[in-house]
């Protein structure tokens, strides 16, 4: 197979590049006023993503205020009808998850009442995805938020790079799950020189399925961070110990389970060769940065002379910009999922990948009733 079908969105979308052939082909849909697009955020910051996207299809932003009123509660209004027309929701998430979520609920609920035929959700970040298990008495917050998207009146969402894929599973709505992985391949091959001496690296054995995806369509070697500095899991005393500690307690005489093995934390370690490499760890989310931090120290004693991070969802949360501009790391390459224009301030080392392109496309598809097979030509499963 050709190297350049590797890559489809530097070949597939390559007609996108001409502003004049993109608006020509995706103009006619709003002039033919079949949809609106929509952004719920309330914060300037987290509204370029959405204008991005509808100058790329040709549309105007719908007009709708979204504020928040001086006791904390949410307003939104819709000011131009949207009867019978397909609505799509622009949400971007910033650090203040929980009132984004809030507006995205109102403005979904806002649109049901005023009649709108769909209301399709495009989140490139899903919120609280990390929850997607159970946890000793913790609860899938997931779960529980699929299910307020739902009952407000969302038929249908957008996102991309889940953090777990089985999410899907938790909404009674289709849900199309989109992929960063051929515009952060294809930055690899364009803006890191010498890409070709170049690791791809795991920084935990949990994401190996992910770079080992990244390794063979570039075409590049592979190596997995194993050891203490990645465990996370933590084995707290929750009090659920079964038969309870006490004295005296009196156990069935016949009931002998086998001996419960503690669990090792191994040391810390490299399985793969990274000396005189240039070293990419690929990941889905970069939040708290001290495993990645740890990551490419341990990369650095290993003989790698340059470290790149690549993620779809850069939160960049607390001291996260600090910590990477004092660190070993090079690069830091992330999306434009979440808003992140004051860490990039803060940190030069931080570098963005637009995916406006693949968003708009699934857009204008899904209004048109389109294949969105099209979009995930040479995506893998483990993407």
């Amino acid at each position: 197979m050709p190297r350049k079908l590797l890559l489809p969105y530097k070949s597939v979308f390559s007609h996108f590049r001409a502003p004049r052939g993109l608006h020509d082909s995706l103009a006619m849909n709003a002039a033919r006023s079949g949809y609106r697009v929509f952004s719920a955020n309330s914060t300037a910051a987290c509204t370029e993503l959405a204008k991005k996207i509808t100058e790329r299809l040709g549309a105007e932003l719908g007009k709708s205020v979204v504020y928040q009123e001086t006791n904390g509660e949410t307003r939104v209004e819709i000011k131009e009808s949207v009867r019978g027309q397909d609505v799509f929701i622009i949400q971007t998430i910033p650090r203040d998850v929980n009132t984004a979520v809030m507006e995205l609920l109102i403005m979904a609920y806002a649109l049901k009442t005023s009649c709108a035929r769909n209301i399709i959700g495009v989140i490139p970040y899903f919120p609280y995805s990390k929850q997607s298990k159970m946890r000793k008495r913790g609860s899938i917050v997931c779960k529980l938020l699929a299910s307020m998207l739902a009952k407000a009146g969302l038929t249908h969402i957008i996102t991309m790079d889940l953090h777990q894929k089985e999410i899907q599973g938790f909404f009674s709505f289709p849900v199309d799950n989109l992929r960063a992985s051929p515009f952060l391949l294809q930055y690899i091959q364009e803006e890191i020189p010498d890409y070709r001496n170049a690791v791809i690296v795991a920084k935990s054995p949990d994401a190996a399925k992910r770079a080992q995806s990244y390794a063979e369509r570039l075409r590049l070697g592979l190596a997995v961070i194993h050891g203490e500095a990645q465990c996370t899991e933590q084995d707290m005393d929750d009090g659920r110990h079964s038969p309870p500690t006490v004295k005296n307690a009196t156990v069935h005489s016949g009931l002998e389970l086998p001996l419960m093995m503690a669990k090792e934390k191994p040391p810390i370690t490299v399985v793969g060769d990274v000396g005189g490499r240039i070293a990419i760890i690929v990941d889905d989310i970069i939040d708290d940065v001290e495993s990645f931090v740890a990551s490419a120290d341990i990369l650095k004693e290993r003989g790698a002379y340059k470290i790149f991070i690549m993620a779809t969802h850069g939160i960049l949360s607390a001291d996260a910009p600090r910590l990477i501009e004092e660190s070993s790391i090079d690069e830091v390459v992330v999306t434009n999922t979440v808003p992140h224009e004051v860490q990039k301030l803060q940190c030069p080392k931080i570098k963005t990948v637009d995916i406006s392109l693949i968003l708009s496309e699934a857009i204008r598809r899904i209004h048109n009733g389109e294949s969105m097979a099209y979009l995930f030509r040479n995506i893998t499963v483990d993407d």
